[in-house]
Formats: structure tokens, sequence, C-alpha cells
């Protein structure tokens, strides 16, 4: 098996997910498998809770980046592996992992993974999903208040003190190794457009 890995990276609350779902429609769940860079956040357990939460999550070493580029490796092998399941409302990693079986395309989602040199390497095809500040923030809010169980306090707290100066240091940078940079995320349609020809060319849909 030689599978076509294509990365999607971008800002917390860039439209991401929205493009990660666009590819996944276009290639057919059959063909892909999807691996999230946030399922590989380092286990907390050891640390109360109120250490927990006082952690940096937007900080390259919060993530265990080195059991996922092995991860990568082994699907592109054509191996099976266990995603960790990671619990956002606790900060901990769940004993039971997802099986993930290997595809003709594997689709690496991440705010992250193209900091990570070893990662990007392993990939054909780099997206970074661009969109203004105010509008990563409040997608941010949203998401985490109604998925991850946060207060909107917490959020804005955690915003100033970590994801806005990661952000700045860690993210914004790796633009420079995207193929593509899809501007105002999932509402480009002339973006996604194109992205759909490129896919349609590389994997002969």
């Amino acid at each position: 098996m030689n599978p076509f890995i294509i990365g999607v990276a971008g800002g917390s609350g860039s439209g991401k997910t929205t493009v990660v779902n666009h590819i996944i429609q276009r290639v057919g769940e059959d063909n892909l498998v999807l691996i999230q860079h946030d399922s590989y956040y380092r286990d907390l357990l050891h640390l109360d809770f109120e250490e927990r939460s006082k952690q940096n999550f937007d900080h390259p070493s919060s993530l265990e980046s080195e059991l996922m580029v092995r991860h990568v490796q082994a699907l592109k092998q054509g191996y099976s592996v266990e995603m960790p399941i990671y619990d956002f409302k606790e900060h901990v990693r769940l004993e039971e992992t997802k099986t993930i079986l290997p595809r003709p395309v594997i689709l690496v989602d991440g705010i992250l993974i193209f900091f990570e040199k070893e990662l990007r390497d392993l990939m054909h095809l780099k997206l970074f999903v661009d969109t203004d500040a105010d509008v990563r923030l409040l997608r941010r809010l949203r998401r985490d208040i109604l998925e991850r169980k946060r207060t909107v306090e917490n959020v804005l707290d955690q915003y100033e003190r970590h994801v806005r100066l990661m952000h700045l240091e860690f993210v914004e940078p790796t633009k420079r190794y995207a193929d593509i940079i899809i501007p105002h995320g999932g509402e480009n349609q002339a973006a996604l457009d194109m992205l759909n020809a490129l896919i349609s060319g590389k994997l002969n849909l």
C-alpha cells in the first residue's frame, strides 16, 4: 500500500473541520482514514484536575507527536494502529483506544502538524486554513462551550494566556510549509473547487 497523505493545519477555529469534512465527502469514507492530532494530547492523569486545567495545551510539547508519527508510518506500511481517545473535559486519555485501519488516503488534522518536521515530511499535500483571529476566537468560544463544557471565562482566559501567543509563535509560522493556503476557511468555495480538482487528479477520482 502506498497511501496519499494529506495534512490540514491552521489556527484553532480556522475552519479546518469544514475542510476536512469536505475532503472526506470528496474522497469517500471507505477510501480514507482520519488521524487527529488532538487525540494525541499527553495523558495528565498523574496531576489533579486543577493542575491539569492550568496546562498549556497549545504548546507542541503538550502533544505526543512522536506516537502520531509512528502511527502514520505504520498506516503507510499497511498496518492498523490503536489511536488514543482523549477526554477534553477531564484532560486525560481514556483507557480504550480506537482501531484505525489502513486506507488509500490518510488525512492528518491539527493546528501543529506542520511544526513537526518528521510528520510533515510524510505528507504529499499540505493545506493551511487561514482565517482572521476574531473569527477564530468566536468559533473556539462556541465549540469549547458547547462540546467541551467550558465556561466563557475559562475559554477567554485560556485564549489570553496561551492560545493567542502559541498561535503566533508555533502555528502561524508553519504557513510557509503549506502547498496550498485556504483563506476564509470552509467558506471559500473557489478554494474548495480547486482542491476538488487537485484531489481528483492525484487520486484519479
